[in-house]
This record gives C-alpha cells, sequence and structure tokens, in this order.
C-alpha cells in the first residue's frame, strides 16, 4: 500500500506504451491511493490516457534523461513499466532522428551489455532508473488482480483435441521464451503454425489464419522461465480474442499467474460471444492432458485388438 507523508500520497509512475495496459495500471493504483503520473512514449501511448491520470507528459523512448527530469519534477518513487511499443521502428534507417537519444540512454546503451536482447535492454534500464532513485515494480505488485487464474476464464470449455494442442503448444512455446524470441505459439493438430517474434503476438495470429484457412487453430502464451515481472508480461485482453477470432482460432491458453488479462470483463464477454476457449494452464494442468491422451491412445488400441497390439509394439520398438 502507498505510504503517506503528511496526507500526501506515494507519487506513482505509469511509463506508457501502446494499448489498455496503462489504463488499468491507473485504475488499480489510484484506487489503492497513488498519485498517478504517466510518462506517455510518443508515438505509442494513447493521448486519452492523460484523463486517467493525474499529471501527463509526453517523452520519447529513447529520451531516459528526460524520463529522469520528469520523475524527479514530480517525486515520484515508484514506476511501473506498462504498454506495448512497437519494435519494427527500431531498425529503420533514420531510428536516430526518429528516437532522438539523449545522453541517458546512451549510459544505458554502452554501459557493456552483453546482448541487445528485450530482457537484458529493460533490466539495464530499470537499474539506470534505480541508481536515480526511482524503483521500478512489478505491476503486481500494485495491480496484483490483473494476473490471470489457473482454469476456465472464459468462454466455451476446450474441447479435448484443443486441449492436446495447448499441452502441445506449452513445451513450444516455453522453449521459445527461454531463447527470449517470443512468448506466444499458435498450433492446430500438434503442428505449429506461427510463432511470436519482434512483429508481436497480433501479427503472429494474422499469419496463423493466412496459413490455416479453415482456422480451428489454437494460441498458447507463457512467460520467460526467469521472467522478470517488471516488465514484457505477457499479456491478452479483448483484442487477443478478437484478433484470434477473426483469424479463425478457436482457444487460447495462458500461463496462470503470470500473465496479464486486461478488462478481465470484457475480456470474458468477447470469448463467450465468439465461442473462442480461454483457459490458465499450469505445469500439472499440462501434463494431466497429457495424460489422458496416453490413456485415450491405449484404450482405442484395445478395442482394435491385435492390430492396436501390433501399432504399441511398433511404437515399443521405434523408442
Amino acid at each position: 500500500m502507498p505510504a503517506s507523508n503528511g496526507g500526501a500520497s506515494t507519487t506513482l509512475a505509469i511509463i506508457a506504451g501502446w494499448g489498455r495496459f496503462p489504463f488499468a495500471v491507473a485504475e488499480g493504483a489510484r484506487k489503492k491511493g497513488y498519485r498517478v503520473v504517466a510518462l506517455g512514449l510518443e508515438g505509442e501511448a494513447d493521448p486519452s490516457l492523460a484523463q486517467a491520470v493525474d499529471r501527463f507528459h509526453w517523452t520519447g523512448i529513447a529520451r531516459l534523461g528526460r524520463m529522469v527530469k520528469l520523475l524527479r519534477e514530480e517525486a515520484a518513487s515508484i514506476a511501473v513499466m506498462a504498454g506495448g511499443v512497437r519494435k519494427e521502428g527500431m531498425y529503420s534507417k533514420l531510428r536516430v532522428l526518429r528516437y532522438r537519444p539523449d545522453l541517458g540512454f546512451f549510459r544505458v546503451w554502452f554501459r557493456g551489455l552483453t546482448d541487445k536482447k528485450d530482457a537484458t535492454l529493460l533490466s539495464a534500464f530499470a537499474s539506470f532508473l534505480e541508481e536515480q532513485g526511482v524503483r521500478v515494480a512489478p505491476c503486481a505488485e500494485v495491480c496484483p488482480e490483473l494476473l490471470g487464474p489457473r482454469g476456465p476464464l472464459a468462454g466455451r470449455k476446450a474441447s479435448e483435441e484443443e486441449e492436446r494442442d495447448l499441452a502441445f503448444g506449452w513445451g513450444v512455446a516455453r522453449e521459445l521464451a527461454r531463447l527470449d524470441i517470443g512468448q506466444t505459439v499458435l498450433v492446430k493438430e500438434r503442428a505449429v503454425l506461427a510463432v511470436e517474434a519482434i512483429e508481436g503476438t497480433d501479427a503472429a495470429i494474422r499469419r496463423a489464419g493466412e496459413l490455416c484457412r479453415r482456422g480451428g487453430f489454437s494460441l498458447v502464451k507463457v512467460a520467460r522461465p526467469k521472467q522478470d515481472m517488471r516488465f514484457d508480461v505477457p499479456t491478452i485482453g479483448p483484442l487477443t480474442i478478437e484478433n484470434l477470432a477473426r483469424a479463425g482460432g478457436c482457444a487460447i491458453g495462458y500461463e496462470a499467474g503470470r500473465t496479464l488479462v486486461l478488462e478481465v470483463e470484457a475480456t470474458a464477454a468477447r470469448a463467450s460471444a465468439l465461442g473462442v476457449a480461454v483457459v490458465g494452464l499450469a505445469e500439472d494442468d499440462v501434463r494431466a492432458i497429457e495424460e489422458r491422451h496416453k490413456a485415450s491412445v491405449s484404450l482405442a488400441r484395445e478395442g482394435l485388438g491385435a492390430y492396436g497390439a501390433a501399432a504399441k509394439a511398433a511404437d515399443g520398438s521405434s523408442s
């Protein structure tokens, strides 16, 4: 809970990218008594966020010196990073002119980073802010209610076929996240249709729909094995449901307790209206799905008599 000092509540700053996530953090933080200011990233943040916070300032994504100046002026002692950043522009020819990096940015960029992965850069950025006296907090500390629960969240119950796809996709997505490529995979009939990389989840969904015109595929989203919950936390919301349904997808499995579900009521309503199964998964759930599948295969083989025994023997000899 925010501490008070002579009647003045603690100031929390939201470093805001695109999407509804900054709005959700602002709402949750204000309910808990924080004074909320937002530093909106130019070209990313929604201007209407200014109506949801106590103070709003625009800043460039590479203007770290300006961010520190604003945080000090607002006496912000805590910051939360919320919202997306479109990464395609980071590789444009005119990126220096577009982002106008300042000295603070170069202090982070050249401080001996071993690579330029998202997690590495964001961790360096957080360390830079903390050196200036601003603690970067995980959004779950401020808004724990945003973390998606375990079990069915909305929509219809996933079919056995969809559950098998979700279990298969779980293992692929975990490896994808471990390699810091992305956190989302789309699968159908235990085959990978699309993986998320720098283009983001929505683009991966569209690609899956283009590759599988008959639809019926599933999406799995997980956190990194050593996910820093201060930033780049996997997220779903109403728009995820709509985009998946539009592309032909039918089910979503997210990692429970480590995935943000934005506008949960609207997400549930869209899932129900569009017939999309949404379920929070844990490792135990995935193992249970796999065990049920093995049991059903074994039962089916028994029903085939000698043919089933031959198939089982063939499996044993090839393993």
